[in-house]
């Protein structure tokens, strides 16, 4: 039996995924990001969370190896931020709202919700390294609707 790739990514495309963005900082204490859509939760005690990223990320190592980051939920607004962070080699934050942490890295601003996290773990995961985080604080808007990612584009959440 082979196996498609191509199709294998074009079904996982058909669960909708919000949007995150990732900050760092870099070990010359310059903080940088990468958008993911591979956040989850994992425990509520102690407050874990998970993040996935692509071993060939030109930002690999600086994530692998920071004691700590930052995750940004994204709203509809951040969209060009989330384009911008995609891409190779565009991980400076330039130009880019942001808050203050207390762990480092900043969050985004206008986030629907931001965690302070640091690294509990790196472990390999096939072509990915998957970053499990210790939620150290966290913040959350009241309002405003979410970026998400379904079958290759951003789309809006409809409301009922």
């Amino acid at each position: 039996m082979s196996f498609d790739a191509r199709a294998y990514r074009q079904a996982l495309g058909s669960f909708p995924t919000g949007v995150a963005v990732v900050t760092a900082t870099t070990p010359e204490g310059r903080a940088v990001g990468i958008t993911v859509n591979s956040f989850t939760s994992v425990s509520l005690d102690p407050p874990l969370v998970l993040w996935c990223l692509d071993n060939k990320s030109d930002r690999h190592a600086i994530f692998t190896a920071a004691p700590s980051f930052t995750i940004s939920i994204l709203a509809t607004s951040h969209e060009q931020v989330s384009s911008r962070l995609a891409r190779r080699g565009e991980h400076s934050l330039e130009g880019v709202g942001l808050i203050d942490t207390e762990v480092g890295p900043p969050a985004l601003a206008d986030a629907l919700a931001w965690f302070e996290c640091t690294r509990e773990s790196v472990t390999e995961g096939g072509d990915h390294a998957i970053l499990l985080g210790r939620v150290l604080r966290f913040s959350g808007a009241d309002a405003g609707a979410p970026l998400v990612f379904f079958r290759g584009r951003y789309r809006l959440v409809a409301e009922h």
